[in-house]
């Protein structure tokens, strides 16, 4: 159903964003810039899934803080190795183009009030804790890194306390609304509005604005729980949905708004629509719903409804961290035959992909004596808080015997595999042969004396041991522009997309901070492109 021109809308505004997490704060920042009235649709309070995140952002090849820290890197090296991590998910040229614009993008956030800090973490870990925040976010001391590029520091987390995304989207949103940009918030957008030509013209929304003050603040504060803590527990965040729809079937109202420029929607992936899952990636339906619960795919399926061609829907991360300890770097990750399913030094969504894809979600962490001592002294100062308490639970869930075979049969892993399996490691490590899998030598330990522990580190429905994911996914977007492409492959005049609503740097693989760094680049070219004017646009071929 399109919207007449002779049709009054209830606002307008030059730009509309749909949504207000990282990727919708940057686009609505380039828009404003460019002295578009820029309107945002936020469904909750702000934030989004960026808001939830661990606040790292993947850049390299000589940011300010990288030098800062004393690390070596060039974007030569830096675009060798996410060649590997990205494929074919982009083009050559929009890598190259990320990685040349990577430097610029930390101070470009800086300018924001983002803060960094240039603290080197000096071991391999999935997330530092707060006594650092510069790391190795991804596979780059592995072996399959190694075989690329020269490793270096690129994860640089946001610098705040605990899990740190809301450091990076609160700066954002306050730099937003200091330039101008007007944001509708408890505004969900449910369907784009299109002109004769299929040109996208404006934003149908369903809105608590005019709620009474007790509904609006009953939702935000229900919205707060069932975003954290509800993301750790899902039947609490079910239910506080529940209780949210309901309060928006009965207060809430429906509204226009006309856009004179462009539609740029910001609304996340589908990880929280688990029909969606279930549709294009059934193996992942285990995970945890990493995301918020505007995370359900509805930015995907209105671009949809106007002719967006989508791709790489069956890409979901699964993430399953095996460090800290950092002395897990020299244990063993087995399958239910005991063989070894990947270089234990590789990133935890690295490690999920195998395991869910290649070793039927089923894996063992296997640690002698003196490394589970070991890593039980090192967890207590390396990890944080919630790294402690997923160790904690492993721990004492762990399988034990005096022998490889007990301690095998214990887990129900064949034993003769696992005993094959350390002998060919430690036959490898005594010979100076490499390693069976790729790992690094400086990372290889011989397995030793009982005690054997076996962890479970699995991927199945859990509550004290959940395997977070997140979907990849998206539509299909012109490279240069961020307009969304039709199925006919040509741009949907006024439609532009962002973050994990679109297909992006990271929708092939994905290491810690790709997602956040995608949602700033793409997030940018969106709002700038979304911003000309249409005779400007046609003129440019854009």
């Amino acid at each position: 159903m399109g919207l007449d021109a002779g049709l009054a809308a209830d606002i307008t505004a030059d730009v509309i964003v749909i949504g207000f997490g990282a990727a919708g704060a940057c686009a609505a920042l380039e828009a404003a810039a460019t002295g578009a009235d820029v309107l945002v649709l936020e469904r909750f309070a702000g934030g989004g899934t960026s808001a939830l995140s661990g606040g790292i952002i993947y850049a390299g090849g000589g940011t300010s803080v990288q030098r800062a820290a004393g690390v070596q890197d060039s974007p030569e090296q830096m675009l060798a190795y996410l060649r590997r991590e990205v494929g074919d998910a982009v083009s050559p040229e929009t890598l190259r183009r990320f990685v040349d614009e990577s430097p610029a993008m930390i101070d470009w956030l800086s300018g924001h009030g983002v803060p960094f800090d240039a603290s080197l973490c000096p071991y391999k870990t999935s997330y530092p804790n707060d006594k650092y925040y510069l790391y190795y976010s991804g596979s780059e001391v592995s072996g399959y890194g190694r075989e690329v590029a020269v490793p270096a520091q690129r994860g640089h987390r946001v610098k705040g306390r605990g899990t740190s995304g809301k450091k990076m989207t609160a700066p954002l949103i306050a730099s937003a609304l200091r330039n101008g940009v007007r944001v509708e918030y408890l505004t969900t957008a449910t369907r784009l509005l299109t002109d004769a030509e299929g040109a996208v013209i404006g934003v149908e929304c369903r809105t608590l604005r005019d709620a009474p003050a007790r509904v609006r603040s009953r939702y935000h504060r229900l919205a707060a729980i069932a975003a954290k803590p509800g993301i750790y527990y899902p039947p609490l965040r079910k239910a506080l949905m529940r209780q949210l729809d309901a309060l928006d079937r009965r207060y809430g109202t429906t509204f226009r708004v006309r856009a004179g420029r462009g539609v740029v929607v910001s609304a996340g992936g589908f990880i929280s629509n688990r029909e969606m899952v279930h549709q294009h990636g059934p193996q992942y339906r285990h995970g945890l719903e990493l995301g918020s619960m505007g995370d359900d795919g509805s930015g995907i399926l209105m671009s949809q409804q106007v002719g967006a061609a989508t791709d790489r829907m069956g890409n979901i991360s699964a993430w399953r961290f095996i460090l800290p300890p950092s002395s897990f770097t020299g244990a063993l990750l087995v399958d239910a035959r005991g063989r070894r399913v990947i270089d234990e030094t590789r990133y935890g969504a690295a490690v999920g992909n195998r395991l869910v894809n290649q070793h039927d979600g089923q894996g063992w962490m296997l640690a002698d004596d003196e490394r589970m001592r070991t890593a039980i002294r090192r967890i207590r100062t390396e990890a944080a808080w919630f790294q402690r308490a997923q160790f904690e639970v492993m721990r004492r869930n762990a399988r034990r015997g005096d022998t490889l075979e007990a301690a095998a049969r214990a887990a129900g892993i064949d034993p003769a595999g696992l005993r094959a399996t350390v002998e060919e490691h430690n036959a490898a490590i005594a010979s100076g042969a490499p390693d069976p899998v790729g790992k690094p030598a400086e990372f290889t330990e011989s397995v030793r004396g009982g005690p054997y522990w076996l962890l479970d580190v699995g991927i199945k429905p859990s509550l004290t041991n959940p395997c977070p994911m997140l979907t990849l996914g998206g539509v299909v977007v012109d490279e240069t522009t961020g307009a969304v492409t039709s199925t006919a492959g040509l741009p949907i005049p006024g439609l532009f997309a962002a973050g994990r609503t679109a297909v992006g740097i990271c929708s092939e693989s994905y290491v810690s901070g790709l997602s956040l760094a995608d949602a700033v680049f793409s997030g940018r070219r969106a709002g700038r492109h979304a911003a000309r004017v249409p005779e400007q646009a046609t003129a440019e071929g854009t």
